[in-house]
């Protein structure tokens, strides 16, 4: 049983037909639609007024696969004794092992959403669809919060004409994931394209027509997009005793600390040695590559995952790439700022911790197997660029 029908329910699906499992396996997802790529809806979606969805498989696809694909069809409870969950239509299905994959929800602006201001939120395809139908009217709009989804979002508004200003609670960019170097450029990557920001600054209140900032500012608005962070859907986890507020807690197979229950994808709660702590990984090659290793683990092949978090962005012409922890570290800048191509390299101890790359996919490909191999080569030779890193490996 798969409660949640994303990427990591789907890729976690395909990875029992592939291991040669031949039992039952049914997905039962919330949305109305078969599993998808969530990153499209930021990126792709945005950049092109035709783009359509991109499906992991169509529902036939599933069928074919010998998988029960239930869509619009929630779990919303779930009984560790009699091994059920059952769904808000009050359907009720028995499992022998079963993986939580219901991913998270955008944390919302409560305070606003009944100014009269019309409030967007980007999570799912409607909302990809309904924004994107907003930025080709050359709108005037606001976004809270400047992490890696507001300012894909604010890429493609300002491609479309629009007027686009971001509110950030922070004094840059990004610093949760960025070294200030990155956040600088990013920063002035998007102004070159008229995009204002108003740094430091949190929401008061809202009117029908704009907002109204901690510091006194008021923006003029015809929509709001808020996106300020999300938070596990911790509905099964809650039904089954488990602590999920910042999460679901897995070990390095998956397995949470109800008997024959595992979680992959955004919602569990694992280890980084990079970061030294345990974190959610709210990434596309997390909710795919955990949720393989989980399935494999479910049919009793024993596989630790531990791979280090990894994502990307692209803004404008910036293809920025991030591997592991950038936070809390020495850093060695490879390569040359002004040039547009560079990478930032963090090390903590003599541990290579995390790794930044801008317009470098070479470098970052080599940086991430560095990373997951624990490799620790001389900060002398990563500032080279005529270091080859494949060495670094050998």
């Amino acid at each position: 049983m798969i409660a949640g029908a994303g990427q990591a329910g789907g890729r976690a699906a395909e990875a029992l037909r592939a291991r040669g499992f031949q039992g039952a396996i049914t997905m039962l997802g919330e949305e109305p639609h078969p599993p998808y790529e969530r990153p499209q809806l930021s990126k792709e979606m945005l950049a092109a007024a035709d783009k359509p969805v991109a499906y992991i498989k169509q529902a036939g696809g599933w069928s074919d696969l010998n998988v029960r694909l239930e869509t619009g069809a929630p779990v919303t409870d779930c009984d560790a004794d009699r091994r059920t969950v059952a769904t808000s239509d009050g359907r009720v299905f028995a499992f022998d092992r079963l993986l939580v994959a219901t991913g998270t929800r955008p944390r919302r602006l409560t305070q606003i959403e009944n100014s009269g201001l019309e409030v967007q939120y980007l999570r799912n395809v409607e909302d990809a669809l309904r924004f994107r139908r907003s930025i080709q009217d050359k709108s005037r709009i606001v976004i809270v919060g400047g992490g890696v989804i507001g300012l894909e979002a604010a890429c493609a508004a300002a491609k479309h004409g629009c007027h686009v200003t971001v509110i950030e609670s922070e004094q840059r960019l990004l610093a949760r994931a960025f070294p200030s170097i990155v956040s600088d450029l990013v920063a002035a990557k998007h102004r070159s394209h008229g995009v204002a920001f108003r740094l430091g600054a949190t929401v008061s209140g809202a009117t029908s027509d704009g907002m109204r900032l901690s510091d006194g500012t008021e923006i003029a608005a015809d929509l709001v997009l808020v996106g300020i962070g999300v938070e596990p859907v911790a509905t099964v986890a809650e039904r089954l005793g488990l602590p999920a507020a910042g999460g679901i807690a897995v070990d390095a197979c998956g397995r949470t600390a109800a008997p024959d229950v595992f979680c992959a994808g955004d919602a569990a709660l694992q280890w980084s040695r990079c970061h030294g702590r345990a974190i959610r990984v709210e990434t596309w090659a997390n909710a795919q590559n955990q949720a393989i290793a989980v399935a494999a683990n479910m049919i009793g092949e024993p596989r630790d995952y531990n791979d280090p978090p990894w994502f990307w962005t692209d803004q404008y012409d910036l293809n920025i790439q991030v591997a592991g922890d950038m936070l809390d570290s020495d850093h060695i800048l490879r390569g040359d700022v002004a040039s547009g191509k560079f990478s930032v390299i963090a090390i903590r101890g003599t541990d290579v911790v995390g790794a930044l790359s801008v317009n470098s996919a070479k470098d970052m490909a080599m940086l991430r197997r560095v990373i997951a191999a624990c490799k620790r080569p001389a900060c002398s030779d990563l500032e080279s660029s005529a270091y080859d890193l494949r060495a670094a490996l050998k």
